[in-house]
């Protein structure tokens, strides 16, 4: 879960990309043909304002209505606005959303409130979905998209790792080396476990005022706002080895004596981590949010942190707004002893795999147009552009393409760390009752990070109130 900055517009201009995006169709008989019934109808969509959501609207669209003669109305808005409206569309059935942003990890309580229309029969139909459609191409992402049977429900349309991301030029610098070897006696290198990555923490932000110079060791989205609490589960958590939210599926219960793990001793000790790292991040750290984090590493104020890397487009290329073009690295994060072992046999996972795809609300008029719609923005020959444009990839053959083996070296590594390793990240766990879930986690966790009381009693009451919200769900 995560909120984009919205860059689509510089990042066009900077790459010279606007009209050609969309310069070749493959079959564009097909989709004139199958166009042809809903020719003049107006689709309606709503979507959080992201980097691909603007590629979207800015350059998929007009190009769609060029071509086919359905029209495009494409709202893209704050995260909060999005979700208040399509939920309202979804609760009262008024259909005025055909097509609407589905977050990985809200669908599992859209599908349980039977909002989304199922898909498959779309792909299934000849007459309106294209013969290059090719469903296998996609990435694993996909399969957050499917119910228990295997029916499709959303179409991902941006997927990207949330993972570590540092200064190449401050890590390389012989002197810096220098002095890091000095102070701890290893090698300054890309930390592999919390340890390490505490150490370079408080040397870069020490280093920074011996040298006079605004320069941190850390950065955390620590913001009295739901970003905090995702940053705890899906971020922090899983690479201590705290996974699912600390909730036991089994039992559907977070309590140790109940299971589950959110109050464990490892997950306390993570949570303690978490506020006690903070005196290593910019003053104004619990004022951030996700977007103030890949915002304040683009200003060159930070060595080191965890960002959602849907933001490395526009830091490895925007000389607008990116102080670090070709300082960038990226790698997977530090983990607990074990927990990288387990991601690698499939027994956990390291850390976030975000995204998110467009599905059908039940109640939408005009189904067949937003289809025809939604697999135009995943069609293949565009989707090396549609990376470029958004630093996202939701089909394999995408890896593949020239352009973006060309762009990835320049983003530090990372379409190969997405294609190679991605499967060492997970979306959010199967829970239906996710948004009280983080209202739960929120109130718990801001309480700690504002040090109104310590992380370990944060969670043993966190726990206790999941609990209860499960019992009270008939879990």
């Amino acid at each position: 879960m995560r909120k984009g900055i919205n860059v689509l517009l510089v990042v066009l201009l900077v790459l010279g990309l606007g009209g050609l995006a969309f310069a070749q169709v493959a079959n564009p008989e097909w989709w004139q043909k199958a166009a042809e019934p809903y020719k003049g109808v107006v689709i309606k969509g709503i979507s959080e304002s992201t980097p691909p959501s603007k590629a979207m609207v800015e350059v998929a669209a007009p190009e769609f209505e060029k071509l086919t003669g359905i029209k495009v109305q494409f709202e893209v808005t704050s995260w909060d606005e999005m979700y208040n409206k399509s939920i309202q569309d979804l609760q009262s059935g008024a259909g005025i959303y055909d097509f609407i942003y589905v977050e990985q990890d809200i669908i599992y309580a859209y599908l349980e409130q039977n909002w989304l229309t199922n898909l498959t029969p779309f792909i299934q139909n000849s007459a309106i979905t294209e013969p290059n459609f090719d469903l296998d191409d996609f990435t694993s992402f996909i399969n957050y998209f499917k119910d228990a049977e295997g029916n499709i429900f959303a179409i991902p349309f941006e997927a990207f790792l949330k993972s570590y991301i540092y200064r190449k030029d401050l890590f390389e610098d012989p002197e810096i080396q220098k002095a890091f070897k000095e102070k701890y006696g290893y090698d300054l290198a890309v930390p592999t476990n919390w340890d390490q990555y505490t150490d370079i923490a408080k040397f870069f932000t020490e280093y920074g005022k011996e040298k006079g110079i605004e320069l941190y060791g850390h950065v955390a989205q620590a913001k009295t706002h739901p970003c905090v609490a995702y940053e705890m589960c899906e971020s922090i958590w899983p690479a201590w080895g705290i996974y699912n939210w600390g909730i036991n599926l089994e039992t559907m219960r977070a309590s140790v004596d109940k299971g589950g793990t959110l109050n464990s001793e490892q997950a306390k000790k993570a949570f303690r981590w978490y506020v006690d790292m903070l005196q290593y991040a910019p003053p104004g750290v619990r004022t951030y949010t996700w977007d103030e984090t890949a915002a304040v590493f683009g200003a060159g104020k930070i060595a080191q942190g965890l960002i959602y890397l849907e933001n490395i487009g526009w830091l490895a290329t925007d000389p607008t707004r990116s102080a670090v073009i070709g300082k960038i690295g990226v790698a997977l994060p530090p983990t607990a002893p074990g927990v990288l072992e387990e991601a690698k046999a499939g027994k956990g996972y390291i850390g976030y795999y975000d995204g998110g795809a467009l599905g059908i609300p039940h109640s939408a008029k005009n189904k067949e147009a937003a289809w025809l719609f939604i697999q135009w923005c995943a069609r293949k020959e565009w989707q090396a552009e549609f990376a470029k444009l958004a630093t996202r990839v939701v089909r394999k053959s995408t890896f593949d393409d020239p352009l973006i083996k060309e762009l990835d070296p320049k983003m530090g590594g990372y379409f190969t760390l997405l294609k190679e390793q991605g499967h060492l990240f997970a979306g959010a766990p199967p829970l239906p009752m996710h948004r009280p879930l983080n209202e739960i986690y929120l109130k718990w966790i801001s309480k700690a990070v504002a040090g109104e009381i310590s992380p370990e009693e944060a969670l043993d009451n966190l726990a206790q109130e999941v609990d209860q919200l499960m019992e009270e769900l008939g879990y």
